[in-house]
């Protein structure tokens, strides 16, 4: 799902880019000041040329070579540093825009560990990490690559049109007629490229979406033998990814050839009228190649600012998928006067709770109450809300009506982070980021011991697994760990949240990807670590919750049944249906 947003205008996004330039206003100051400089004494050598032409006359022994020679070497110490400031700006330039992109993409990723979940359930990864990475890096790239050619463009053309002013007033008329022509066809083209370059920016972001989405998946896409289906499905958006780059492309490069050609326009009206003024004795031999020389440099940064309009409009195209990420609206922020959660108990209680992802509610009247200490089973059918209930224990999603309560406080008054850091989460999907095997078991606690790690791990039934490994728990873990077993993630993860050591535990399909040997011994192990402790488990297979002090069965939004193993079976209902279909798959199986 691509950014919905409304669309910004040129000058608001400008703007916006003007707010991170201005953190560094003290570099663009000195970028400004040696850009003025540099084109001032690049500005003067068209002059000094004219000097020098004029100190020649017709006829044998005519030259003054004197003169010549000493405009000349003028010319040359005014062109060498004028190079040598264009160097200076141009990095001056790059380490200005390398300091806007870095604060760009602090501020992303920054917003982003403060997006609801919502925005990531609705949101392709991968559309979005194309805004953080090929977004960012087409404004670097305008920042300084056009931002020089804009600031070098408006003093040559001012400081060009001075000069011609200065030297024949009457053939600056030509201009009157030529500029207007190259700025309307300049802004007719500009108007009609940046929706092309919005559609190159979403196409190739659904084009990483996509393959971010299927090589996460090729193990499955390859066991079912999909690989042409999906290699026909990704053809078609790297098609459409293409296209939309070529038009925008070939648009935009149209339009600099048609402003070049009115420019030559005017350089040869110019030489016409300039030779007819020089024959009217109106004008020196100097002042025409000198007026001719300026003409070149005030139509030449016409001619770039016209492809300069065309990459800007790319950039801006991209500053406005940023600035459209950036406006997503953040998890909402604890209540006035939240309090924070502490000396946790562990009595939870869920009153007629309803609650919907936008559509029909998911949960509906739901009623659910937990003890301190207890073990409380939610089992029910694929889609029944399992999920959504821990989703609103941890206020991921905040429910539409209804009451959550922690030790007897509503949880919309307490603060997310005390909230959240009273559990601690073990999911079906299991999440381990590159780095060594004891950060990824110590990253939620800090000052944890590696004696500490160990004793977790040993807990969680994984300690000779670790120690066995090239650098036991200092072997680094790349990919996700995906050069590790599905199971042996699981109980990585089993053995983080162990470590925490928080008041209340949510096991979401635990020990869904383990055999049943290991199964069992991390339940014995879970059981003693549980003591104590409330503790939400969702699960598929009923045999591994037989010991729960409540088992909740969720059926259409609300709890349908509600009791221990033993007198759920006694009464016959829904859960015993379930039990003895799985016991009797079991026994087919075996």
């Amino acid at each position: 799902m691509a950014f919905e947003k409304p669309r910004a205008g040129a000058k608001a996004i400008l703007r916006r880019l003007w707010r991170y330039l201005y953190h560094y206003k003290w570099l663009l100051a000195a970028a400004v000041a040696l850009s003025l400089t540099g084109n001032l004494l690049a500005l003067a050598g068209p002059k000094l040329s004219g000097y020098a032409i004029d100190a020649i006359r017709p006829g044998p022994g005519r030259v003054d070579f004197t003169t010549v020679f000493h405009y000349a070497k003028r010319m040359l110490v005014f062109y060498f540093a004028a190079a040598a400031l264009s160097y200076v700006l141009a990095t001056l330039m790059v380490r200005l825009s390398r300091n806007v992109v870095y604060r760009m993409r602090k501020d992303i990723y920054d917003h982003l560990m403060r997006l609801p979940v919502r925005f990531f359930d609705t949101h392709a990864i991968g559309d979005v990490l194309s805004v953080l990475s090929y977004d960012v890096d087409t404004i670097n790239a305008s920042l300084s690559n056009d931002l020089v050619q804009m600031l070098t463009s408006v003093i040559t053309v001012a400081g060009s049109f001075g000069m011609m002013l200065s030297i024949s007033p009457q053939l600056i008329l030509i201009f009157v007629v030529t500029i207007p022509i190259s700025v309307m066809f300049t802004r007719h083209r500009s108007k009609r490229v940046r929706p092309l370059y919005r559609r190159r920016s979403a196409g190739l972001g659904a084009l990483n979406g996509f393959a971010e989405e299927m090589t996460g998946g090729l193990k499955t896409i390859k066991a079912y033998g999909r690989e042409e289906v999906f290699l026909s499905r990704f053809e078609e958006k790297n098609r459409l990814a293409c296209d939309a780059n070529y038009e925008a492309d070939a648009f935009s490069s149209s339009t600099g050839p048609g402003v070049n050609f009115i420019n030559n326009l005017s350089l040869a009206l110019v030489s016409l009228f300039g030779a007819l003024l020089y024959m009217a004795g109106g004008i020196s031999l100097g002042s025409v190649s000198s007026f001719v020389l300026y003409s070149r440099k005030f139509s030449g940064p016409i001619n770039e600012f016209a492809n300069i309009i065309s990459e800007l409009q790319s950039a801006l195209a991209a500053a406005e998928r940023v600035f459209q990420l950036l406006d997503e609206a953040e998890e909402a922020p604890d209540a006035p006067g939240a309090r924070e959660l502490s000396g946790v108990r562990g009595a939870v209680a869920l009153r007629g709770v309803r609650f919907g992802y936008g559509g029909a509610p998911v949960l509906d009247g739901f009623t659910l109450a937990a003890q301190p200490g207890q073990v409380v089973a939610i089992v029910g059918p694929t889609g029944a809300g399992k999920t959504t209930v821990i989703n609103l224990l941890m206020r991921f999603y905040d429910a539409d009506s209804g009451s959550i309560t922690v030790d007897g406080q509503e949880i919309l008054s307490l603060t997310r982070a005390s909230l959240r850091r009273a559990y601690s989460m073990v999911l079906q999907d299991t999440w381990l980021f590159s780095g060594t095997v004891y950060e990824n078991l110590a990253y939620g606690k800090e000052g944890v011991t590696l004696e500490q790690v160990r004793a977790a791990a040993r807990a969680a039934k994984i300690d000779r697994f670790i120690e066995a490994l090239p650098q036991g728990y200092d072997t680094v873990l790349r990919d996700g760990g995906n050069s590790i077993s599905k199971g042996q993630r699981q109980l990585l993860t089993i053995a983080r949240a162990m470590l925490l050591d928080a008041p209340m535990l949510i096991l979401d399909e635990a020990t869904s990807n383990v055999d049943t040997r290991t199964e069992r011994r991390i339940q014995a192990a879970m059981l003693r670590l549980m003591e104590g402790r409330t503790c939400f488990v969702i699960a598929h297979r009923l045999s591994t919750i037989r010991n729960a002090d409540v088992i909740a069965v969720l059926r259409e939004g609300t709890v349908a049944e509600c009791g221990t193993h033993d007198e759920l079976m006694r009464r016959g209902g829904y859960y015993s249906e379930l039990y003895r279909a799985q016991f009797d798959a079991a026994q087919d199986a075996g």
